[in-house]
């Protein structure tokens, strides 16, 4: 009877372990994407500011001329012809969006959306941050054709900017709130990811076109199927889809996430796998080990080297390898490129001047400003008081409330979508306009509300604490 309530206790240590390992893992993650996003988000500013200065001085026209020079690349019929802005919103936003594909595939397979008790919150939060402020817009701007069709506009949050404010509070924000904040915006890219396939083609749709796409998607699906890892396999096939999902009205943006979706979310070996054969590896580099000879030297040692890199690629898994590589080039050169070439507009105010308050600026401005806070606070409430969600662990609704505030801001997709929204150019200035100056009221809003609710440093929780339902799957598991 000893040895049975001995071996029971060994088990649910050994179960607490593997619990606790695993929330680890999820955090340090998390913590490296929430790091990456933080400095990316300076970043982001620093590229807006210098694209806002060189298109409002004198003699800045240059700047402009170089974002509308075009650029032909292809063979034959099969080239594009497009100016560098379209090439950087149309071929390397597909590379964002294609890493945004990646983050919500493995939200929904081990993060915060994982489950329905956990994804509750944030999906029902960022519900009401996309429904209200559309709605917002909507009714400042009924009655006016050519400027309702922004209403996708202020449904989007800035990830990158929004952490990086949350980071300037250092520990003092409670970790449960920086993975609700993730969690949130990642719910929020899936929204706009949605409005903008559906809402805003960028030309008439070509059926032909789409066809060739479905194909490509098709033989992709078989070759996950198939277990096959090989990047290749999947970029070189997912290029092709980019170009015919260009040519089919759809945006082209949109391949990346179809792409996504495909790509492999495990390694060919598992991890018990991996670690018999890494044990046996370092077992033979202890055996050749010769103090006359060192690695450099040793073709035995160099050999079992490379197994071991071969080991550590196989039960990597290709998701989080093309995560990994390609999340700092979107964050430290694409998204800088983006806004260089996007949110240069002349702060002169002429166009809205002559006009009095557009509608325009009006529904982004309140759909930002009034609407995420009211809907992300307002919808996360009722969730937790009808228990339908749970109030992340040390977070106050003071603190829930300003982080409803940094929803506000809608760089990045705003933007985007902006000029996908409108047929004048005077109204996708205005847009912009309206964008930034709407975002930076969000930013220093928010940042002062943070810093009012969150006076003390956040008492530090552990990984159950923070992610505890993957803590009790586990142990149900077992």
């Amino acid at each position: 009877m000893a040895k049975t309530t001995d071996k029971a206790q060994a088990g649910g240590f050994r179960t607490e372990k593997l619990a606790s390992h695993r929330n680890r893992e999820i955090l340090h993650i998390f913590n490296t994407f929430f790091h990456n996003e933080s400095t990316g988000g300076i970043l982001l500013l620093i590229c807006a500011i210098i694209a806002v200065t060189l298109a409002t001085v004198p003699g800045g026209e240059w700047f402009e001329k170089l974002w509308t020079t075009h650029a032909a690349i292809g063979i034959g019929e099969f080239s594009l012809d497009m100016s560098i802005r379209h090439w950087v919103n149309d071929a390397l936003m597909a590379i964002f969006f294609f890493v945004v594909g990646l983050e919500i595939k493995r939200e929904m397979l081990v993060g915060q959306l994982s489950s329905i008790k956990r994804s509750a919150l944030p999906i029902v939060g960022a519900l009401g941050g996309m429904l209200v402020p559309a709605g917002i817009y909507w009714i400042c701007n009924a009655g006016h054709p050519e400027s309702i069709q922004g209403w996708g506009i202020p449904m989007a949050t800035d990830i990158a900017f929004a952490i990086g404010i949350l980071s300037l509070l250092g520990n003092r924000v409670p970790a449960s709130l920086k993975v609700f904040l993730t969690a949130l915006a990642i719910v929020d890219d899936i929204g706009a990811i949605i409005v903008l396939a559906i809402f805003y083609p960028t030309h008439a749709l070509h059926l032909e076109y789409l066809a060739y796409v479905a194909v490509i998607m098709s033989v992709l699906v078989i070759f996950n199927s198939a277990k096959l890892k090989n990047q290749y396999l999947y970029i070189l096939p997912g290029i092709a889809m980019w170009y015919f999902t260009y040519k089919s009205g759809i945006h082209a943006t949109i391949a990346g996430v179809f792409l996504a979706m495909v790509i492999p979310s495990k390694g060919s070996i598992n991890e018990v796998r991996f670690q018999s054969r890494i044990s046996l590896l370092l077992e033979k580099f202890k055996m050749t080990s010769n103090r006359q000879m060192n690695v450099l030297t040793s073709p035995e040692q160099q050999h079992i080297i490379h197994s071991m890199n071969t080991e550590i690629r196989d039960v990597d898994p290709l998701l989080h390898r093309l995560e990994s590589k390609l999340h700092p080039i979107v964050t430290f050169i694409i998204m800088p490129l983006f806004a260089l070439a996007n949110a240069g507009v002349a702060l002169d105010f002429s166009s809205i001047s002559s006009g009095g308050l557009s509608p325009v600026m009006l529904g982004i401005f309140f759909g930002l400003l009034v609407g995420k806070p009211a809907g992300i606070f307002l919808f996360s409430f009722l969730s937790i008081k009808a228990k339908l969600a749970a109030k992340p662990i040390g977070v106050t609704w003071k603190q829930m409330a300003s982080i409803g505030i940094l929803g506000g801001i809608g760089f990045t997709m705003s933007i985007f979508i902006n000029n996908l929204a409108f047929a004048s150019p005077e109204l996708v200035d205005i847009g912009k306009i309206s964008i930034l100056m709407t975002s930076a009221s969000a930013a220093l809003l928010g940042l002062a509300a943070m810093s009012l609710s969150c006076r003390h440093k956040a008492p530090e929780l552990t990984a159950e604490e923070i992610l505890p339902e993957q803590t009790n799957r586990i142990k149900t598991a077992k």
